[in-house]
């Protein structure tokens, strides 16, 4: 105890001359932290509210993709974390009704490859988890039933899944029995045959792909499998890993189910469900079912207009909430709202929050969510019924609020510049916890008191932060050429001195619908780290501005938007620090798009980076993975619509491009292909004889920046500060030339 209070009166007497030098220690971010980064997934509150289940995300040895465990904290913050799972693709942790046990998914190593997950149980009491079920397609999503008896949960195995399942096992079983004795005779051998036998034919799958449908395939997915739908399955809840239960699929057919609800009484599930094979020639809608426990005929109960997410039943099991965009009429944004509906035959939802002009169940973005077993934010009912927890966007942030079940009245509970990435409460909403991020913190957990304070019970990266110099941003506000307020940030260069010029590059977000805000981005604060100022605005079309402004750049995107970047350019030039002639411009998705627009309608910067992004509207409504058959973007497709589709992609004023431009693409985007973005632009301006490179990333999807493999991710901030580098600031850059110097030695990562 001396010690102690020795050492306390020490820090107590520390010198400012030595906080200084403290603060002077500091290093900048680099690129490369990305690997040391570690996030919290999906917060689970136990019943006794007592302590938080979460799962633990970190970037793998080899820094090739992500590992996921399961780790614990007290709510009351008297420990620090500890970790409760071995497994390193441990997810989705549900705590039993009475607490004593954790059911979670988890995937399995098999000869580097990961297995499909399964279900697992943790005994609270102490002792290793087990594994409980052995579906060939894995298992999802696992709901306990009231009593805990029971775990209810989606599979997309079916029967013939099953048998060939059976098939493979009896064959392993049988090349296991013992050989037989010395003395016995050898079978003759067989005749080679110039042909496959009838058994090995019949063995075969096919991977040939038959495409009956206009969407096929998902970006960061792949394929579509059809013949696999989601169906709801249950199964007995072990106690112990001896005790063998059996999975039973409750549901089947053709279509997808999901968002399983047990019934107050346990006798009934409810889910989702969508019975349209051709859904994209409608407006959004979504189907509610019921199927009794034991199994049966599912019964539908209701159809929701729209597309409804996060179901969540009331504590009286009587009504359900959900978040949903009423589609009528069909606009480029359409803001998400609160809804409640009876749970009954052909009930008609009600929407709570029709005056609130704010996006329900959504908030600001940025490059650090937790890539992998993140979870999900729905809607959480008081344990009285009479209001409803929800997220929501406003203006750069994102807020959790209390809304009233009966008029939607809406009450803050969260304050402050930061954004609630999840929220999660027990049963009974008396203790509350959020995933909290803020532009120097990349989400850590913390308690939220009914006044709204917030205690933090976990700092996951605190050893890492300590040492980094991490600067907040600048809220900014400018007038755009109309009149319309828009807000942007300026992220400034660690030690910034208002009386020097920095290099600026202008970010720009994809979406369009979306918005940054006050969350983390490792990738603005490298660039600051490197020396750049970094201006990212909300332009007209982002979110969290209420519905007006989201949906104005409907049948004129891109357009005025590139007029509010270009006025948020003009706002931070006036105030002096940054030099007109070193700026650069890029940004990804909606943000590439703009980027290629900014480039082929003005030569004011330097360099430019698109990423993943569009520069022929007409090729990617042919090839993306998602359809445009609604006229929420174009009034028609391109074979009505030609001259609109040309006059709104970049590729059509391609001789206007002057500026150096660098393409960073994932090979398997779907979402933005890259025959309709990138390489279209890239071949062109190399005819055109301006400056242009291409950086592909192989196996990468849209997902790139967000989740792609943690090297990828680095490099891909590499190749896009370097390009800044070469034409910003003059750095040599061999790589980018078209006959490199190869007789230096290629530095070392």
């Amino acid at each position: 105890m001396r010690w102690r209070f020795i050492l306390l009166a020490a820090c107590l007497i520390t010198s400012p001359l030595a906080l200084i030098s403290h603060a002077a220690d500091k290093r900048g971010i680099t690129e490369k932290d990305l690997f040391d980064f570690v996030w919290v997934g999906d917060p689970q509150v136990s019943p006794d509210g007592s302590r938080v289940a979460f799962v633990r995300v970190s970037v793998n040895d080899k820094k090739l993709g992500y590992d996921t465990s399961l780790w614990m904290v007290p709510t009351d913050g008297s420990d620090q974390p500890h970790r409760l799972t071995s497994g390193n693709h441990d997810s989705t942790p549900r705590w039993s009704p009475d607490g004593k046990f954790i059911a979670f998914m988890r995937a399995a190593d098999k000869d580097g490859k990961v297995d499909p997950p399964q279900l697992a149980m943790l005994p609270m009491s102490g002792g290793e988890a087990w594994i409980f079920t052995d579906l060939p397609k894995g298992a999802s999503g696992p709901r306990w039933s009231p009593d805990g008896k029971t775990i209810a949960f989606t599979s997309s195995s079916n029967p013939d899944d099953l048998a060939k399942q059976q098939k493979k096992k009896q064959k392993e079983n049988e090349a296991a029995k013992p050989t037989a004795s010395p003395t016995a005779k050898p079978a003759a051998a067989a005749k080679p045959s110039a042909s496959p036998s009838k058994a090995d034919s019949d063995e075969h799958e096919s991977d040939v792909l038959v495409v009956t449908r206009a969407v096929y395939r998902e970006d960061n997915e792949g394929n579509i499998d059809f013949k696999h739908p989601d169906h709801i399955w249950s199964v007995p809840a072990p106690r112990t890993p001896e005790e063998k239960v059996e999975p039973k699929q409750l549901t089947s057919g053709r279509f997808d189910e999901g968002q399983l609800l047990w019934s107050r009484d346990g006798k009934q599930i409810l889910f989702a469900s969508l019975h349209v094979d051709e859904w994209y020639y409608e407006l959004p809608k979504t189907e509610i079912y019921s199927v009794a426990a034991a199994g049966g005929e599912p019964t539908k109960l209701t159809t929701i207009e729209m597309g409804a997410q996060g179901l969540a039943l009331s504590p009286d099991g009587k009504q359900l909430a959900f978040v949903a965009s009423a589609d009528q009429p069909v606009n480029s944004y359409t803001q998400p709202d609160l809804w409640v509906i009876d749970v009954a035959p052909n009930a008609k939802p009600r929407n709570l929050t029709a005056q609130f002009d704010f996006d329900i169940g959504s908030g600001v973005f940025g490059d650090m969510d937790t890539p992998r077993a993140g979870g999900g934010n729905p809607p959480l009912w008081s344990a009285d019924g009479r209001t409803i927890l929800s997220a929501f966007g406003r203006e750069g942030r994102t807020v959790l609020g209390r809304f009233d079940a009966a008029s939607g009245a809406v009450t803050e509970i969260t304050k402050g510049d930061q954004a609630v990435v999840r929220f999660r409460a027990s049963p009974d909403t008396s203790k509350l916890v959020c995933v909290v991020s803020t532009p120097t913190r990349i989400g850590d957990l913390f308690v939220v008191e009914p006044d709204g304070n917030q205690r933090q019970i976990t700092d996951l990266n605190r050893d890492l932060f300590a040492q980094l110099n991490l600067t907040q941003p600048e809220e900014i506000t400018y007038q755009s050429f109309d009149g319309k307020k828009i807000q942007a940030w300026v992220q400034k260069p660690p030690g910034f001195d208002a009386h020097k010029k920095y290099p600026l590059i202008l970010n720009i977000h994809g979406g369009p619908h979306a918005a940054y805000g006050w969350i983390f981005e490792h990738e603005f604060q490298w660039m600051a780290a490197k020396g750049y100022c970094v201006l990212y605005p909300n332009p007209r079309g982002s979110t969290t501005y209420g519905q007006e402004f989201g949906n104005v750049i409907q049948y004129h995107y891109p357009g005025d938007d590139y007029q509010d970047l270009m006025r948020g350019v003009d706002e931070v030039l006036k105030r002096g620090y940054v030099d007109d002639k070193k700026m650069g411009v890029t940004g990804g998705s909606g943000g590439g798009l703009l980027t290629n627009w900014v480039v082929t309608h003005t030569q004011r910067f330097a360099a430019g980076v698109a990423q993943r992004d569009i520069a022929s509207w007409e090729h990617w409504w042919y090839t993306a993975d998602f359809t445009l058959f609604q006229p929420s973007w174009f009034r028609g497709p391109p074979f009505d619509q030609r001259d609109d589709f040309q006059a709104r992609s970049p590729i059509t004023y391609i001789k206007n491009v002057k500026t150096p431009m660098m393409f960073v693409l994932g090979e398997n985007d779907t979402r933005t292909p890259p025959g309709a973005g990138g390489e279209e632009m890239f071949r062109a301006l190399k005819f055109l004889r301006v400056p242009a490179v291409m950086v592909k990333f192989p196996g990468e999807s849209h997902e790139l920046s967000r989740s792609g493999q943690p090297w990828h991710r680095v490099e891909r901030l590499e190749h896009i500060v370097g390009w800044f580098d070469k034409w910003l600031t003059g750095a040599a850059k061999p790589e980018y030339d078209v006959a490199p110097d190869v007789s230096k030695p290629k530095p070392a990562r």
